[in-house]
């Protein structure tokens, strides 16, 4: 096949998934010459599972995209059918935002975003090779013959590398909803020195909403009063559609018990390793023997649409079993299917091969990002699309890298658990990974985030503009509540609340830290009447948790002294007389950046760590 330069770019982005789209965007919005491969624009931002947005710790990473100049938070408040604030009942640092979008809506309006942007082209075409140099990448060549040149190529191919899905006895050759896989690049990812493996994911059936029987569920309605996704709007997107809430039922998983043997996950034709945290229904039934129902979530796939997704319920059951079973759900007896559910077995990478910025270790100016990273989820997706877009975009421009701490960034966690310590199975974002979660709410985002893009042209006018507003607000509140209340009023407010102690010179963030809510407050003293809710509530929040927050801050700056001290490059890890023999092979694997970063990588203990200081001591 003859070969042809297709154009010359600083950046190219293979992949037009959610990582994809947001790596592409933030390249050429920080001005570099930028080409978006896509094996079919049709594809852009295409939601394959669940059309929605945000959720338990993955709301976390949309606000911080947002924070940070990406589009998802964005694109999602503009579709949204309906949005609710998730764990209300808890503390603050576990709420997360979470929204049901139009699916084909959100495509579209990504998809116009994208063709909007300046320094953006989009190609369809089939990345076949990567092009290097003396170990350094210099672009990329299509099936077609095509060769597209660059100073930095970043890898956002999903779970399109040589894609199979399966149900059942059914096995063939592609990618999610019935888009080609790509077939060409896996062997060539090999040959540069990647570690590939094979991961599986699903995704449920999608129903006649015509055929379910709704009155038989119960509602889950949208929640007011709740804030956007994007620190760029003021108000929170309409509550346009209900979704319903069933359950599964004995006779479901009896029906799943009595064909396991026709199950691929149970009769071997499925090996790969799937997610954990959300398992399919069948591996449900067979791990949770005890439990004698599981919820199931209706939810509308758009507002253009008739289609049901069933979450909750993703199976790779044959159709006739898959039938046989959905039916047997209260609400869906007479369900007609419009998809059915499938599995997809995909080609992913080690993530111990990249660096925290997330370029291959073995080919300089090559980055990978989202699900070929073994990740799950739009959500990590997205957040790593962004930081690889910054970091290759910055390595052109001279810069310095751009890495998130643990302590600043859900952001931070995620990278870091993927280069330090990798992944068996799919990863999927949690609060409970992250353990300065105080300091990291949702709200906050902007605070901590926001600031480190200012002297880029992310930070547009209308960013820099809500950003002070928000900072300005934020600041008015909270020297309101360190303000002193009139003490008379302050026993009236203590006698009707039943709050103790003395009223004599006490504030109302005083009043607050003794339990009272920013709520009751506005309302006996007659303060705070004019500004917005949600500034208010992290305000409040920041005031009730200031001594778990002084403590988080104390121990964040002693970990940060670890961080500070760098490895070097060079280090050769088996020469250094003291460590142990495991410590020495994970060192060498991972080639951590820190000393605080060799400390989390499982299978370093204190001791090496203490070696390792000894060395570097010695050696200045």
């Amino acid at each position: 096949m003859k070969k042809f330069v297709e154009g010359q770019f600083d950046t190219i982005v293979v992949g037009a998934g959610h990582a994809g789209c947001e790596a592409a965007l933030v390249s050429a919005r920080l001005g570099l010459k930028t080409a978006m491969l896509t094996l079919n624009p049709d594809s852009i931002a295409f939601m394959a599972c669940n059309p929605s947005i945000g959720g338990t710790a993955k709301g976390h990473l949309v606000r911080e995209i947002d924070a940070l100049g990406g589009e998802m938070a964005v694109n999602a408040d503009k579709t949204a059918l309906q949005i609710r604030m998730l764990n209300e009942g808890k503390g603050e640092a576990v709420q997360s935002l979470r929204c049901q979008c139009d699916k084909n809506a959100y495509h579209r309006e990504m998809k116009k975003t994208l063709e909007n942007t300046q320094n953006l082209r989009i190609l369809q075409g089939e990345c076949s090779k990567i092009l290097t140099k003396n170990g350094v990448v210099c672009g990329v060549e299509t099936t077609y013959g095509g060769v597209l040149r660059a100073k930095a190529v970043i890898l956002a191919t999903g779970v399109y590398l040589n894609a199979e899905t399966v149900t059942g006895e059914h096995r063939q050759k592609s990618g999610p909803s019935g888009f080609a896989p790509a077939n060409k690049l896996t062997k060539n990812l090999i040959s540069l020195g990647f570690s590939v493996r094979r991961f599986k994911t699903g995704t449920p059936a999608r129903l006649d909403g015509r055929t379910v029987n709704f009155s038989k569920c119960a509602k889950q309605n949208g929640e007011n009063g709740v804030p956007p996704f994007s620190f760029l709007h003021k108000n929170q997107p309409e509550n346009a559609r209900e979704c319903f809430i069933t359950y599964t039922n004995k006779q479901t998983h009896e029906i799943i018990l009595n064909n396991l043997d026709r199950s691929p996950l149970y009769n071997g034709n499925i090996t790969s390793a799937g997610p954990r945290y959300c398992p399919s229904i069948e591996t449900k039934v067979v791990r949770f023997s005890d439990k004698e129902r599981h919820q199931i979530f209706l939810e509308p796939e758009g507002a253009d649409t008739n289609e049901i997704y069933v979450q909750g319920m993703s199976s790779s059951m044959p159709h006739d079993v898959q039938k046989e079973m959905y039916r047997s759900v209260e609400g869906l007896e007479n369900c007609e299917f419009v998809r059915y559910a499938y599995a997809i077995e995909y080609d992913c990478i080690d993530t111990l091969d990249i660096l925290p910025t997330l370029e291959f270790k073995k080919v300089k100016g090559l980055y990978t990002a989202g699900q070929i990273n073994g990740t799950s989820g739009y959500e990590e997706a997205a957040a790593q699309g962004l930081m690889a877009g910054v970091n290759a975009a910055f390595k052109i421009l001279n810069k310095p890298p751009f890495i998130l701490g643990r302590d600043e960034a859900y952001i931070g966690v995620l990278i870091d658990d993927l280069v330090t310590k990798g992944t068996e199975e799919p990863y999927r974002m949690m609060t409970s990974r992250a353990e300065y979660a105080i300091a990291l709410r949702q709200d906050t985002a902007d605070f901590r985030l926001t600031p480190k893009i200012e002297n880029t042209s992310l930070f547009t006018a209308e960013r820099a503009e809500k950003f002070k507003e928000r900072q300005n607000c934020y600041a008015h509140i909270l020297e309101i509540l360190n303000s002193r209340a009139d003490f008379k009023s302050a026993e009236s407010f203590a006698e009707k609340h039943n709050i103790t102690g003395n009223m004599h010179g006490v504030t109302y963030a005083d009043l607050i830290r003794r339990g009272a809510s920013c709520k009751d407050i506005k309302e006996h003293f007659g303060i705070l009447s004019n500004e917005p809710q949600d500034v208010i509530k992290t305000a409040e929040t920041t005031v009730k948790y200031e001594g778990y927050l002084s403590k988080s801050r104390a121990q964040i700056e002693r970990a940060k002294k670890l961080e500070e001290k760098k490895l070097p490059e060079n280090i050769n890890y088996s020469q250094i007389q003291g460590l142990r023999l495991e410590a020495r092979e994970k060192l060498e694997h991972v080639r951590p950046v820190t000393l605080g970063q060799a400390g989390r990588i499982s299978g370093v203990n204190p001791a090496d760590i203490t070696v390792l200081m000894v060395y570097l001591a010695m050696n200045k």
